[in-house]
């Protein structure tokens, strides 16, 4: 494939109501992938609601008006599709991908979803989807090594206020306090047609998508004070590291350092992608070559470095390894911190350059070779950046960043003053 980005056409309307329709045409395949950002993460959550967004997205499967509890799933899945939704600080997105054919029965749950799920919300399924988030949160956060890393670094990078610094699991006492009617106001405010982009790509001329988008969805109503989220754009530096380490239950020591670097998007992010990819990925990084194959003081498949792609806010680099038997997390810490620093002294060579571009392209052609790949990127760029079509821009702005432009974004963002470490050290056994 060539390296121009989005090489399918990409058609888009607004119906009346304000729902953004985004369409990309591809007869390759009888399958059509739907997906419907909305505009809600838990950086748009007030005080006291945290982990609302993310509840939403086991509620929206609880039935609607229309659509009996877990009838939605069942119905999907019975015409030969898969489906799913995720949720991040910056959104939540429900995802099917059909046979063409099932095309209307996938927009028809959405849209009675989108507008009738507070009718259908009750105290039974509230509490029951409660304890599921529950759960999850002892499952993958709490009961696993190292589960915890991502709760504990956020409020490390972003204070106490800003929109990123609590995670999407959220508070189990914000869930617990709040009653049926909150979360109905919650689904209410940002579950609006104004508030969403659907994207369907595939076996589906823009026309059909267009009129069929306008028959299920066309007749709900826009919402028209959804609040804006908070600005958090601004994180002022403290100019001295935040330090924080944790004796548990684990295997072996570990560590992390971040760094906030620039939002998703940007140039800057775009450099400190391709920074990542020399530092972090795979056994010819920086960090792999040093920690795992040189110095040996890091377990060889528990060693890279990467970017969260948060838009709204200077988004994380993290660099992580987890230690060989005999190694403290101290010089752990020390290795990942001389190698992050080095990205200012010691130049990108041409050969790193090539590699991490070479990476790139291999991951964005991989996303982009599925309906649902692109379904989602579309859906992103709309959302995010208001024009579906800048997806095309992200992979050669990868390719055009130059060794120079690294050393650059690593002597701006990558301080040593600025940054948080984060170490977990084995319980000592008695």
């Amino acid at each position: 494939m060539p390296d121009s980005g989005y090489p399918w056409p990409i058609e888009t309307t607004r119906l009346d109501n304000g729902l953004r329709v985004v369409v990309s045409e591809d007869r390759t395949a009888p399958a059509v992938a739907v997906n419907l950002w909305y505009d809600v993460g838990s950086r748009h959550e007030p005080t006291g609601q945290t982990g609302f967004a993310h509840l939403f997205e086991h509620l929206m499967f609880e039935g609607s008006v229309n659509v009996a509890k877990t009838e939605h799933m069942k119905l999907i899945q019975g015409s030969g599709g898969s489906l799913n939704a995720t949720t991040n600080p910056d959104r939540t997105n429900y995802f099917e991908t059909v046979p063409a054919e099932h095309l209307e029965l996938a927009l028809w749950l959405e849209a009675d979803r989108m507008g009738g799920l507070v009718p259908a919300l009750t105290q039974e399924t509230l509490d029951n989807q409660r304890e599921v988030v529950k759960n999850e949160r002892r499952q993958r956060y709490e009961n696993v090594p190292y589960g915890d890393a991502w709760l504990r670094l956020l409020p490390l990078l972003y204070p106490p206020g800003h929109p990123y610094h609590h995670a999407t699991i959220g508070s189990m006492a914000d869930l617990n306090a709040a009653d049926l009617a909150t979360f109905q106001d919650f689904h209410r405010t940002y579950y609006a047609p104004n508030n969403a982009v659907l994207t369907v790509v595939g076996d589906a001329a823009a026309a059909e998508v267009f009129a069929l988008a306008d028959k299920y969805f066309g007749a709900l109503p826009a919402r028209d004070d959804i609040p804006p989220a908070p600005d958090g754009r601004s994180v002022p530096a403290t100019g001295r590291p935040a330090v924080e380490a944790v004796t548990t239950d684990v295997p072996a020591p570990r560590a992390y350092v971040a760094h906030r670097t620039y939002p998703f998007g940007s140039p800057g992010y775009d450099v400190l992608t391709v920074l990542a990819t020399v530092l972090g990925s795979g056994r010819g990084s920086r960090l792999y070559q040093r920690l795992a194959d040189g110095e040996r003081i890091a377990q060889p498949d528990l060693v890279g470095a990467y970017g969260v792609d948060l838009a709204h806010a200077p988004a994380p680099l993290i660099a992580t390894a987890t230690a060989r038997p005999g190694v403290s997390a101290e010089r752990l810490a020390a290795g990942l911190a001389e190698v992050v620093d080095e990205l200012t002294t010691v130049p990108v060579t041409a050969a790193e350059l090539d590699r991490a571009k070479a990476l790139l392209s291999t991951a964005w052609w991989r996303q982009m070779s599925t309906v649902d790949g692109r379904a989602d990127t579309l859906g992103r760029y709309a959302t995010q950046f208001g024009d579906p079509a800048k997806a095309a821009e992200r992979l050669p702005a990868w390719l055009a960043v130059t060794a120079e432009q690294i050393a650059e974004a690593a002597a701006e963002v990558l301080a040593a003053d600025d940054r948080v470490t984060l170490t977990y050290l084995p319980e000592e056994t008695p």
